[in-house]
């Protein structure tokens, strides 16, 4: 599974978001990146899944390259890397123009929102994040 489609999530910098130095606190980078997994899902998932499925965070790791200001135009670039039980592991660049600022990796779990416990996604739901590899399975 490493034939997924990239996800483009534009991120809107508030005033709030700024620190003390002048550029964006560390803190809204977490906001940003469950914002656009967020998106990526409900862009790509059906409908039903979308309504019956919750996603949690479980882990991020970030690593900041450089500053973002209140007037910068940013996209998350969000990547699925591959889905494993209930759990989903994504990498998200954040990016001013050709810039990197920060990259992220993030693990997720998924939740049934009736229930509140973890859940599989059905395999047909997984293959709408990876059209390459339905694509192998019908060629």
């Amino acid at each position: 599974m490493n034939q997924a489609i990239p996800h483009r999530f534009p991120i809107g910098i508030d005033p709030e978001d700024i620190d003390f130095m002048g550029h964006v606190n560390n803190a809204s980078y977490l906001k940003w990146v469950q914002a656009a997994v967020l998106d990526h899902w409900r862009a790509l998932a059906p409908a039903e899944a979308a309504a019956s499925h919750l996603w949690v965070a479980i882990k991020h790791e970030i690593t900041y390259r450089k500053p973002a200001f209140l007037e910068d135009d940013v996209i998350a670039t969000v990547l699925l890397e591959k889905v494993q039980g209930a759990r989903a592991f994504y990498e998200t660049v954040i990016r001013r123009g050709e810039e990197v600022l920060a990259e992220v990796r993030s693990s997720w779990c998924c939740i049934d929102a009736d229930t509140k416990r973890p859940a599989r996604l059905a395999r047909d739901v997984i293959q709408r994040f990876f059209p390459a590899e339905r694509k192998d399975e019908e060629g």
